[in-house]
């Protein structure tokens, strides 16, 4: 469970819970998330941990931070950087697509907070693979200087559509596919009551 920090609004838990259900809507694989009850503000946002599925044995799991051993303090990374990793550790573009839906979703909601150690992967011992995790840490945030701590197409701020799908393009998915995801994106985000508009950089 995420109590408010000293910076947050009362209200937050209740904004996490909105984004958590808009990114199920937009195709994201999110664990298990409540928004639970309290008489001090509209309430407190919870999430099942799915590194430890059944509260049984740990999953391994691994931040992109931690396997391109860079610091989550400093923005120095590239969507570009992560959605190659993606496709280097699963060999596989379903995830690289999963997360290019993370990436669009976190510039519609103005989610800056995306820094290396906000996208994990989970080792499946069974299958002998490794996946990308379920999303979290998803919510609006200015970020450091009111920019992306992971840029889009080279970008902190000012990102449009058209960066989004530059990424996705380069990425390996098509042009057609790209564009049409960011609009779904776009789209669910904007009904939510979420979708904000980049500010470019001045």
């Amino acid at each position: 469970m995420k109590f408010p920090s000293s910076h947050d609004g009362e209200g937050i838990g209740a904004h996490e819970h909105r984004v958590a259900q808009a990114a199920r809507s937009c195709g994201i694989m999110m664990p298990e998330t409540r928004l639970l009850p309290s008489r001090r503000c509209p309430g407190y946002f919870a999430v099942r941990r799915f590194d430890r599925p059944g509260g049984g044995e740990k999953v391994h799991m691994a931040s992109a931070g931690a396997l391109l051993e860079t610091s989550h303090r400093i923005p120095n990374l590239d969507y570009d950087l992560l959605l190659k990793l993606t496709l280097r550790l699963t060999d596989d573009m379903a995830q690289v697509e999963a997360l290019f839906r993370i990436m669009a979703l976190n510039v519609c909601i103005g989610n800056r907070d995306d820094h290396a150690r906000n996208f994990s992967f989970l080792y499946d011992e069974r299958a002998g693979q490794w996946l990308l995790s379920p999303a979290y840490d998803l919510t609006s945030n200015p970020g450091m200087n009111g920019e992306h701590a992971t840029t889009v197409n080279g970008r902190g701020r000012g990102i449009t559509a058209e960066d989004v799908v530059a990424v996705g393009e380069r990425a390996g998915i098509s042009g057609r596919r790209a564009r049409s995801i960011e609009r779904e994106v776009r789209d669910v985000a904007g009904d939510a009551g979420l979708l904000v508009e980049d500010e470019a950089a001045s």
